[in-house]
């Protein structure tokens, strides 16, 4: 008879031709004639070549195994000695009962909530997040969820975790910030029937995340063509002239005449502004000559108020001058100072006053 040793977390399995005998654990024995031992590891995976079912059915070897049996719409993680240690699939498994303690968590994946005793640290680490969906929604976020096509609920700011099965899901998202949009290079006619191009510019929120992407599709071209038609149909209403006094309302005109119709995108309107009115060339053209005449003729204005204030000073000078001798005879010597200034050398001779010599120099007789 032989001599065996078995080891402490070891177990032994004794056979003879390949019928299960006894079940050995931690000691010494002697095995007997025709016997075969095969001895195992309790630290390790269950590793027999011998069909399981049957062994199952011996007592003793039973005792010392735990089955771990995982349905097809099933998931089971394994945490030895309070470690998470793998995951299970859908399928038979075996772990002998040995020093180290096993603990199994069973959860269903036919389900999309994923069961809050499974540690979300788990969720992006593999194995696990094989068989989990994600979606992120960011601070300055909100989203809709659809599962198999329906709106189930409206999602705040935070991370979604979903199992991965037959169930559609699907997450839309949509900015809160306030956002600017250009509408550019808009040719219009006037009521004039002048063509001109348009710059326009609108800053808004989502303010009704329903309204905008389960009312409507696409909200953000369906606003940028309600801006362009309010646009169109403001400008379109007044002519050349009325449009170049009223640029400056423009941008809110338009803004008022929409503030309803973008109400039902759940869209906010903050701010419109017109950035450029582009005039084809002939029409500038034309302005500017307008523009040359009109401060011309503001020039002229000027020119003549002046004229006349000046005559009408000249006037009222004399008037003194006439009534006053002593006034004329100094705004004389003002006329001859002026005069002299001009002249090198001025020689007088004879009788007589200065003036008087001078006023014959000056004045023809």
């Amino acid at each position: 008879m032989k001599k065996i040793r078995i080891n402490a977390n070891s177990v032994g399995l004794v056979f003879r031709k390949g019928v299960l005998l006894r079940v050995w654990k931690e000691g010494t024995y002697r095995l007997g004639f025709g016997e075969e031992i095969e001895i195992h590891d309790c630290g390790k995976h269950v590793q027999i070549s011998h069909d399981m079912d049957v062994l199952l059915q011996h007592p003793e070897f039973a005792a010392e195994v735990t089955v771990a049996e995982v349905a097809d719409n099933e998931l089971v993680l394994v945490y030895q000695n309070q470690n998470f240690k793998t995951l299970l699939g859908p399928g038979r498994y075996f772990y002998w009962n040995g020093l180290n303690a096993h603990r199994f968590i069973r959860t269903n994946t036919s389900t999309l909530d994923i069961d809050a005793v499974i540690d979300s640290n788990l969720f992006e680490k593999a194995p696990l997040a094989a068989y989990i969906r994600s979606y992120k929604v960011e601070a300055f976020e909100k989203a809709l969820l659809f599962i198999d096509g329906k709106y189930n609920k409206e999602l705040a700011p935070g991370q979604y975790y979903f199992w991965k099965n037959t169930t559609a899901i699907q997450v839309i998202k949509a900015d809160m910030r306030q956002q600017a949009m250009d509408i550019n290079g808009q040719e219009i006619l006037t009521r004039d029937k002048t063509q001109l191009r348009i710059n326009f510019t609108i800053q808004y929120k989502v303010r009704d995340i329903q309204k905008a992407l389960y009312d409507n599709r696409d909200y953000d071209k369906q606003l940028y063509t309600l801006m362009q038609l309010a646009l169109r149909e403001f400008v379109g209403s007044l002519n050349l002239d009325e449009l170049m006094d009223s640029k400056d309302r423009i941008a809110e005109a338009v803004r008022q005449q929409s503030l309803e119709r973008v109400a039902g995108l759940g869209i906010e309107l903050n701010y419109c502004g017109v950035k450029d009115i582009i005039l084809p060339g002939d029409v500038k053209e034309i302005l500017n000559q307008v523009l040359i005449a009109e401060k011309k003729a503001q020039a002229n204005i000027i020119t003549r108020r002046e004229e006349t204030a000046s005559t009408r000073s000249l006037l009222n000078t004399a008037k003194l001058m006439e009534d006053n001798q002593m006034l004329y005879k100094l705004k004389e010597m003002e006329y001859v100072e002026k005069i002299a200034e001009k002249i090198h050398t001025i020689s007088l001779s004879g009788g007589g006053q200065i003036v008087d010599q001078l006023k014959q120099i000056f004045i023809k007789q």
